[in-house]
């Protein structure tokens, strides 16, 4: 537990500064060059999924069909299959689709926003369209609005999800709300994974707008690294409330075997498939087969992804375990930071005093370690506090990601010891 330097004198405070400057003068003269800037799987990770390139002996699926050749516009029955039951989604309620679900959701978006949903009036045709993003959040999701003109509504965040009471009288008062983005297990950047009333409440909400959607990206739903935490089933809370519409879930196996070369998936209810399907089809005759076929003969089932991501969290405990370890170590007690402690996912979320983050990652920056910008977590890149920086540890080795934590957090210190000689 280091001193509080918060509550130092400017004395101590300009002792310190001296201090931390020459200790960062010393990263500087190492010429780093390291990125934490995204959540991108290490060389070792991606090695762990290498089999199943030699995956297919045959190119029959096992309702018969030529993966090779075109058709089978809602994916291969074993990819669904396996889906259904990791996920626990009836298998008629998915659509495997290609091999990213950030596609799959900005579709569903400008489907609704060109031809709308239920016989509504596309978004398009709106004066005004608006969007809940519980903050931090996946600054992707938010680009996707901003790409669309739709305007975003932070909404903070809590250990359970999002601030419930907040997005409930929202939702309820303007219909121009037309719905909300939800990471509903370990969240991006912060790892909160939503409780049963959360899930509850949003599936029972009233809303002004008929048509609202939620956004449910589960992109880190079999990511566990410490302990599993359970989910509570969107679609059985969303018919149980009479909602069975309101949502859109969406998963991918991008950072369980190969981003860029994953599979996604795209699940709701018959009514909203109905609709996927008829425009879908306008964009394409059919997803890659090929790539779904060799994944679920490497993944197998349900039990074969989730031995895969044992070895994953294996792989990704020790540097997770750097990085809370070293803020323990460095920042415990300072004043100067507070962070969230995941049970799985891939981030750790960072607050720092107020007006210090950008600094921060400038700093970094300066002395050769790459972070993801500050504001990113937030709508249109604009922190309010200028406090949030998201840690993504996957990429570095553990050798590199020690030294960027330590880095880091002098600079942290730094940023902090400079903010609070301007105020003494």
């Amino acid at each position: 537990m280091g001193r509080d330097i918060s509550k130092c004198s400017r004395a101590e405070l300009q002792e310190c500064k001296a201090e931390l400057d020459r200790r960062y003068a010393g990263y500087v003269a190492e010429n780093l060059k390291l990125d934490m800037s995204r959540g991108k799987p290490s060389g070792s990770q991606l090695d762990l999924t290498n089999p199943v390139l030699n995956k297919l002996e045959n190119y029959i699926t096992c309702d018969g069909i030529d993966a090779r050749n075109y058709g089978g516009l809602e994916g291969i029955p074993e990819a669904r299959r396996l889906f259904s039951d990791l996920l626990g989604i009836d298998v008629d309620k998915i659509i495997v689709g290609g091999n990213s679900s950030l596609n799959l959701m900005y579709d569903a978006m400008m489907r609704l926003y060109v031809f709308g949903t239920g016989g509504h009036t596309p978004w398009r045709k709106l004066p005004a369209v608006k969007f809940l993003c519980p903050s931090p959040g996946y600054d992707r999701h938010f680009l996707v609005c901003e790409d669309l003109g739709i305007e975003m509504i932070p909404v903070p965040m809590t250990e359970n999800g999002p601030d419930m009471d907040m997005v409930e009288k929202l939702v309820a008062e303007d219909d121009a709300i037309k719905g909300i983005w939800c990471v509903p297990l370990y969240s991006n950047p912060q790892g909160v994974c939503y409780s049963d009333e959360t899930v509850d409440r949003l599936a029972a909400m009233k809303t002004a707008a008929p048509d609202f959607r939620i956004f449910w990206d589960n992109a880190y739903g079999v990511h566990h690294i410490y302990r599993e935490c359970k989910l509570k089933d969107i679609f059985g809370a969303c018919e149980a409330a009479g909602n069975p519409n309101r949502v859109l879930y969406f998963f991918s196996t991008s950072k369980i075997t190969f981003p860029g070369a994953g599979v996604a998936l795209v699940a709701s209810s018959a009514e909203n498939l109905k609709e996927i399907r008829k425009h879908m089809s306008v964009q394409t005759i059919g997803h890659d087969k090929l790539n779904q076929l060799r994944t679920v003969r490497y993944l197998k089932d349900a039990e074969g992804v989730r031995r895969h991501m044992r070895l994953l969290a294996d792989e990704l405990r020790p540097k997770f375990d750097i990085v809370l370890n070293t803020l323990e170590r460095e920042l415990a007690g300072t004043g100067l930071a507070c962070w969230t402690k995941p049970l799985g996912g891939y981030f750790v979320s960072v607050d720092v005093p107020d007006g210090c983050a950008k600094a921060v990652v400038a700093l970094a920056q300066q002395a050769g370690v790459k972070l993801t910008g500050a504001g990113a977590a937030f709508p249109y890149k604009k922190d309010p506090r200028d406090r949030n920086i998201r840690i993504a540890p996957t990429y570095p080795t553990c050798e590199e990601l020690q030294k960027a934590m330590e880095l880091f957090c002098v600079c942290v210190k730094l940023a902090g010891v400079n903010k609070l000689l301007e105020s003494k």
